[in-house]
């Protein structure tokens, strides 16, 4: 896998040009190391620069910084905790539900602030989410979810019924949507890359094409092994997500499984089919159908959808990227669509990896975050603000 061409695992690695940093060589001694070179691990870089920078801090990646999930899946920076808010609410009770929504806006808001203020060149627009009913059984579902919602004191959140729907895409297929404008849609790649030229200006050192082979504590410090050198730390931070069951660490048991989900894309839409389909506000649009199919333009119009059946991977296997039924399914559903985007052609077929766990769920990780300490809670929020991409991205 190492030194295998990015650009062919996702359209968004291949949407502008990138050259990876040079791989560690020798032996470098630092007060923190970080292993992941997606979301999660920028985000620890960062939060950790910038509040403490004094600190020697290396960031160690095994491919090209965002390679994994933060570098494919669909762009999206949304509020969805886990897989609903009422199945949150049956597992955790109705304040961790509600605890959780919170939290997740405070993390789409962070990222959004965060973009700004540093000028992430990301294709980064906020132009809310839809989720929309495309039967009177799903119309029930989102319906309940939204009664959920304000029960629980949750605001910002508005039912469009079908006429209000249609002033904004027009689908004789909608028959009503769930509105939220709090949803910023992007290009994941080009986020994860502009975050890494930050770090740089941070002083933090970043390698690629340095696969961690070894983790050993010894009594004075931790020792982190790559092909070619060696780090020396007293701090390690695991920012793995799909790839944690490969990490070398003793004692680092297995949880979870990877998920690859799949998109296509269309050529760029022109004006005329705007004329005929609105979405002139560009709002990320999710359905409620068991098999969630999600789609969203791109920054030159793109019509990019994705969804249907997951791939998983056992073992050490983490070359699922193709699923040649998903994409045909896919492409039906884009077909679907022809009388209203005429003959826009498919041009590519993409994929993304994320964690499913096995009994954890993200709202099981806010239950430990409640119970931290102060100073530990304050650091994990830090870190967890721009994991949504890394799971909920994948949407």
């Amino acid at each position: 896998m190492l030194g295998e061409d990015f650009r062919e695992k996702s359209y968004w690695l291949s949407t502008r040009p990138y050259n990876p940093s040079p791989p560690l060589r020798g032996t470098r001694e630092v007060d923190v190391a970080i292993v992941g070179g997606g979301f999660t691990g920028l985000s620890a870089a960062y939060f950790i620069s910038k509040s403490a920078p004094a600190l020697k801090v290396a960031l160690l990646e095994s491919q090209v910084i965002g390679y994994g999930a933060s570098g494919r899946n669909g762009g999206f920076s949304m509020t969805l905790f886990g897989l609903t808010l009422s199945l949150t609410a049956r597992r955790f009770g109705r304040q961790a539900a509600r605890e959780a929504h919170c939290y997740m806006e405070k993390a789409v808001d962070t990222l959004r602030d965060l973009v700004q203020a540093e000028g992430l060149e990301c294709d980064y627009e906020h132009p809310g989410f839809l989720r929309v009913a495309t039967s009177e059984k799903y119309k029930k579902r989102i319906l309940g979810e939204l009664e959920l919602a304000r029960s629980l004191g949750i605001d910002g959140i508005e039912w469009l019924d079908r006429q209000e729907l249609l002033d904004e895409v027009r689908s004789p297929l909608y028959l009503g949507a769930w509105w939220e404008p709090r949803c910023g849609l992007l290009n994941p790649a080009k986020l994860a890359w502009a975050w890494k030229s930050v770090l740089e200006r941070l002083k933090v050192h970043v390698f690629e094409q340095s696969p961690v082979v070894g983790i050993r504590r010894t009594k004075k410090e931790i020792l982190l092994t790559t092909p070619w050198g060696e780090v020396r730390t007293q701090r390690v931070v695991l920012a793995t997500n799909a790839y944690s069951h490969l990490v070398p660490a003793p004692g680092l048991r297995r949880k979870q499984v990877p998920v690859w989900t799949h998109i296509v894309l269309t050529e760029p839409l022109q004006d005329e089919h705007f004329e005929k389909i609105g979405w002139r506000r560009r709002q990320g649009i999710e359905d409620a159908r068991n098999l969630v199919h999600y789609y969203r333009l791109t920054a030159d119009n793109r019509l990019l959808m994705g969804g249907r059946d997951v791939t998983l991977s056992y073992g050490t296997d983490m070359d699922r990227d193709r699923n040649e039924k998903t994409f045909i399914e896919l492409e039906k559903e884009v077909s679907n669509l022809k009388d209203q985007l005429e003959t826009r052609k498919l041009v590519d077929r993409a994929k993304g990896i994320l964690m499913d766990s096995q009994g954890l769920t993200e709202a099981a990780a806010f239950r430990r975050i409640q119970k931290m300490s102060m100073n530990t809670r304050k650091s994990m929020k830090e870190i967890a603000q721009a994991i949504i991409l890394t799971h909920e991205a994948n949407e």
